[in-house]
């Protein structure tokens, strides 16, 4: 069999000629071959680049023969330096989720993924026995008659849908995202689909695991997952369905809804400072992190969640950085950096939610705690335990009227009061922040409270409670400006103010 040539042009000037020759006369060995054997060089003067060095040499002179594979493809398992840097991250990926369960069972983590999230808080608090049947999962089986009904969004790493179950109920399908930013990026440093498809899938599967260790009611809750044997890689997550947090839309909102995203967050993170796995930083912080389930805010990206404190020698090794603030904590004796995990979340939690939701149209009779909140987080002085507590605090004056206690008892002697009525044609006008964008709807603790504001709106001349609540056991009230008559309504009752002889109102 004729064996083919293998032509190398070396673009070099003349003396680096001299010396590949000289290399190859004494056998080197250049890219992996063997030159001992004379091969024929032919030197080609060219009038437009420097002097070319062709060497020419028959396949035998590399040791291959006709289609069999040579140099990386060659070793003699098969891998090459791509192949063996994605081997290595996989291994890693491997071993971060087996650190995980290790993890746990080494702190004794004690909440049974069967159970579901009510169920964990009421075992946590002792209140449920491990003897409970545990909720079936939604595996493979149920996962082929979900039926997809919505994109929901995608991120570098997973794209989610929106699902019907047979039962009506909806839920998140979250699988890895083909067209994604951390698939493209693998594809182009290791031209390897099955590979980068099942490096790109370890987080989602870290993300499995944690939602399965982690159980809390400001965490979506995980109903199943499938894992496709068909192909590497081919994982889906049923989750608890929420919609994206709109920070915009939240801003607007009524300030006890905004209070109850910031008491959802400081709930989340002290349980994620003491969790069955230890203390977990998150540290892809962002508002994109979280969802909307029933008014309440819940975590449903943990594949960036750390398990472990950083390590140190001194104290300026654990250094806590910020774009404008930067935080030092002490090394404590067995060489941890103990709380670091727990004041980067409070720190985020102030920089990325308190201090937009928190402060704006809060009650003015509860300004001073929540100022003392905002110090205290904005300079990390105290940690989530006591910011747990100060929130507490906040809720509870809040919702038991602590906070009124000085409001004028016969603040609604101005007032008539017709029980059992409802008004209907109604002359609305608006006010900010309102329950109903056409209206003025607001929140309060009784007719005292209902009456105070009346009387700060100039335009308002009458206002109705209903027994229609907010999460607090609060009442919604409605201000206008005025109706046209009253309708019975056992569950409603009109406040209108008194007019003076003069006609104006009172």
């Amino acid at each position: 069999m004729q064996s083919k040539q293998v032509v190398v042009v070396l673009f070099k000037v003349k003396p680096a000629l001299v010396s590949v020759w000289r290399l190859l006369h004494r056998g080197a060995v250049i890219g992996g071959v063997d030159s001992a054997v004379h091969p024929r060089v032919v030197l080609e003067n060219k009038t437009t680049s420097p002097l070319h060095c062709m060497v020419i040499l028959k396949n035998w002179h590399f040791g291959l023969q006709e289609n069999k594979p040579f140099g990386d493809a060659a070793r003699p398992d098969g891998l090459t330096p791509a192949s063996d840097r994605l081997l290595q991250q996989l291994q890693e990926r491997q071993q971060e989720l087996d650190l995980l369960d290790i993890t746990f069972d080494h702190t004794g983590g004690f909440v049974n993924p069967g159970l579901s999230t009510n169920d964990s808080v009421n075992y946590i608090n002792g209140k449920l026995s491990l003897d409970s049947p545990a909720k079936t999962d939604i595996g493979c089986e149920e996962l082929g008659a979900i039926r997809a009904v919505d994109f929901l969004g995608s991120g570098y790493t997973k794209t989610v849908l929106k699902a019907a179950l047979p039962q009506g109920l909806f839920v998140a399908l979250k699988s890895v995202n083909h067209q994604g930013t951390d698939m493209r990026l693998c594809m182009e440093d290791f031209q390897d689909s099955q590979g980068c498809h099942e490096l790109v899938s370890f987080k989602l599967r870290k993300e499995i695991v944690l939602l399965r260790r982690l159980q809390h009611p400001n965490i979506v809750e995980l109903k199943g997952q499938c894992q496709d044997s068909a192909l590497v890689g081919g994982i889906t997550a049923v989750l608890e369905q929420g919609m994206p947090l709109q920070m915009i839309q939240l801003l607007q909102s009524p300030w006890e809804e905004r209070f109850r995203v910031c008491l959802g967050l400081v709930r989340l993170l002290q349980y994620l400072s003491r969790s069955p796995l230890g203390s977990i930083a998150l540290l892809d912080f962002q508002p994109r992190q979280f969802v909307m389930v029933s008014g309440e805010l819940k975590l449903t990206d943990l594949d960036d969640a750390s398990i472990q404190e950083p390590a140190c020698q001194e104290d300026s090794d654990c250094l806590l950085q910020f774009p404008h603030r930067n935080f030092t904590l002490r090394c404590s004796p067995s060489r941890i950096c103990e709380g670091l995990n727990e004041m980067r979340n409070l720190y985020n939690a102030y920089r990325y939610f308190f201090t937009y939701l928190l402060p704006h149209q809060a009650p003015p009779l509860l300004e001073p705690l929540i100022h003392q909140i905002m110090n205290s987080t904005g300079d990390l002085r105290q940690g989530i335990n006591e910011t747990l507590v100060a929130f507490e605090e906040v809720l509870h004056m809040y919702k038991s009227g602590l906070h009124l206690e000085n409001l004028p008892p016969l603040i609604t002697r101005d007032y008539a009061v017709l029980k059992g009525m409802r008004s209907v044609a109604n002359m609305e006008y608006r006010c900010w922040p309102s329950y109903n964008q056409q209206g003025c709807v607001l929140s309060v603790h009784s007719a005292r409270e209902a009456a105070l504001i009346c009387n700060s709106h100039p335009q308002c001349t009458s206002f109705s409670l209903s027994s229609e609540k907010t999460w607090t056991g609060r009442l919604l009230a409605s201000f206008r400006s005025g109706f046209s008559h009253l309708v019975p309504d056992v569950n409603s009752a009109v406040y209108m103010r008194r007019v003076k002889a003069s006609g104006a109102v009172l």
